[in-house]
C-alpha cells in the first residue's frame, strides 16, 4: 500500500481540518474532526484550526495513516476523531 499525504490544509464546513492524501494512486480526502484537533495538545489554547493542525501535524497525520492502513476510508473520505488519537 502507497500512502501519500499531499494536502494542502484547509479549512472544513465544520471548523475542522481537510487534507488531500493518496492511497495507491486514489485520491481520499482526511477529515480531522474539531475535537480532534482541540483533543490532541488538551493544555494549548485553541485559536486557528490551520494554525493548530500546522503544529500537530506529524501526530495528526500519523492518526489518519493508521486507519488508511486497516482501510477504513469510504467513499474517498476518512474522518479522523478524538477516539483515533489514542496512543496504542
Amino acid at each position: 500500500m502507497n500512502i501519500m499525504f499531499i494536502g494542502p490544509a484547509s479549512l472544513a464546513i465544520d471548523g475542522g481540518v481537510a487534507y488531500l492524501a493518496t492511497v495507491d494512486g486514489k485520491n481520499v480526502e482526511c477529515h480531522f474532526s474539531y475535537e480532534a484537533l482541540e483533543d490532541i495538545d488538551p493544555d494549548a489554547v485553541f485559536g486557528d484550526a490551520l494554525e493548530h493542525f500546522s503544529h500537530h501535524q506529524l501526530m495528526l497525520l500519523s492518526a489518519a495513516e493508521k486507519k488508511l492502513i486497516k482501510g477504513i476510508a469510504h467513499d474517498g473520505k476518512l474522518l479522523i476523531n478524538s477516539n483515533d488519537l489514542r496512543i496504542d
